[in-house]
């Protein structure tokens, strides 16, 4: 009998890190608005990153979950949960290690989870135009 070899933490964090970048990579070229990313690695088990960004009308944050998540099963076989697609006024999108919010404008400044997972830390929104 075979045991399994055991995964390597430095392959999983390799993977982490490259859907991380596809991530924002996806975001840009879908012209997302002020995209953060927030490290959550040793802070929260739920995700590695939180990634939190906003689209300008309903029909742009609809269309920027979609082809995250086409991206991510093509690129890296998983499947990624979407809540929120309906009314893309707030969509979650959980791709496991990445954790994404995408917004309509006025919605993210009412919640304003940048400021509730900062943990104190000083966040650098990247502004994309």
């Amino acid at each position: 009998m075979t045991l399994p070899t055991p995964t390597d933490p430095t392959d999983a964090m390799t993977e982490t890190e490259a859907l991380h970048r596809m991530v924002l990579a996806s975001l840009d070229d879908d012209q997302a608005v002020e995209t953060v990313s927030i490290p959550l690695a040793g802070k929260s088990s739920i995700a590695d990153y939180m990634v939190i960004a906003s689209g300008r009308s309903s029909r742009q944050v609809a269309s920027m979950a979609q082809k995250l998540a086409e991206r991510v099963k093509a690129e890296f076989g998983r499947p990624s949960r979407i809540e929120g697609l309906p009314t893309a006024d707030w969509v979650l999108i959980d791709t496991g290690d990445v954790i994404v919010h995408l917004f309509r404008p006025e919605v993210r400044t009412f919640y304003n989870l940048e400021r509730m997972w900062a943990f104190g830390d000083t966040l650098n929104p990247t502004a994309h135009a």
